[in-house]
């Protein structure tokens, strides 16, 4: 199973004050901090190895998780520099952790798909990247991918058309060689970079049919701590 890099950087400000002193991914949810139901889930779907890439109190975060032998899981961090570079530039700086391969979630992120089934479509895609996709119509979030036949045809968060009805479901699959388009002096996001990878003809795409959790809203986080705890997720 490839590893897994969990970006959880970033200062959180639509969760402010809730946030002002503990990174997002230590917010209580149900009685436990986020990152401990992500891990598990993680855990559940196969994934062995974990890359945190963190930032803001990213300190709270490693004293919290430490090296994941609780949650049966290795875990390593990879810490933002005196500069933030980006979503993109964090993987980049992990790269020497994350190997050849890998896959990358967000860290509010609460997802329900087969992460073992994304990564074997990755392989055999044989493409530098890998975007998954949900059928959104606008649903949950703003839809932003053109995807038909199996295929990516257009992505954009900001210019979107009306033939984008599916949504960038936060599950992402890359090859190191791909980060070699990311520069390593300026900010650069994934989003960039999935572009980039789509206009190269090296993106592929996956459908995944179960819907996404995050909490990277007040509404989200909500929503979130009932969802898991209507699947009666406990500590183990």
């Amino acid at each position: 199973m490839l590893p897994v890099a969990i970006i959880a950087g970033g200062l959180a400000t639509r969760l402010r004050p809730a946030t002002e002193k503990i990174p997002k991914s230590l917010l209580d949810v149900n009685g436990q901090p986020f990152i401990a139901h992500q891990l598990r889930r993680l855990k559940a779907g196969g994934v062995e190895h974990v890359v945190l890439c963190v930032g803001y109190l990213g300190e709270l975060v490693r004293d919290a998780v430490q090296d994941g032998r609780a949650f049966g899981l290795k875990v390593e961090y990879s810490f933002d520099g005196p500069v933030l570079l980006g979503t993109a530039g964090a993987l980049k700086r992990a790269l020497p952790q994350l190997g050849d391969a890998f896959l990358t979630l967000y860290g509010d992120s609460y997802l329900l798909c087969d992460f073992t089934q994304v990564a074997h479509s990755f392989e055999e895609s044989r493409k530098l990247g890998l975007m998954t996709v949900f059928h959104n119509e606008g649903q949950w979030d703003t839809s932003n991918v053109e995807y038909e036949h199996g295929r990516i045809k257009a992505y954009d968060k900001r210019n979107r058309t009306p033939r984008m009805k599916h949504i960038d479901y936060g599950l992402g699959a890359f090859s190191a060689e791909a980060f070699d388009r990311v520069p390593s002096a300026r900010v650069f996001d994934l989003a960039q970079l999935y572009q980039e990878l789509l206009s190269e003809g090296e993106l592929a795409g996956v459908e995944i049919q179960q819907r996404f959790y995050e909490i990277g809203s007040p509404a989200g986080l909500e929503e979130t701590a009932q969802f898991i705890a209507s699947q009666g997720v406990t500590k183990r």
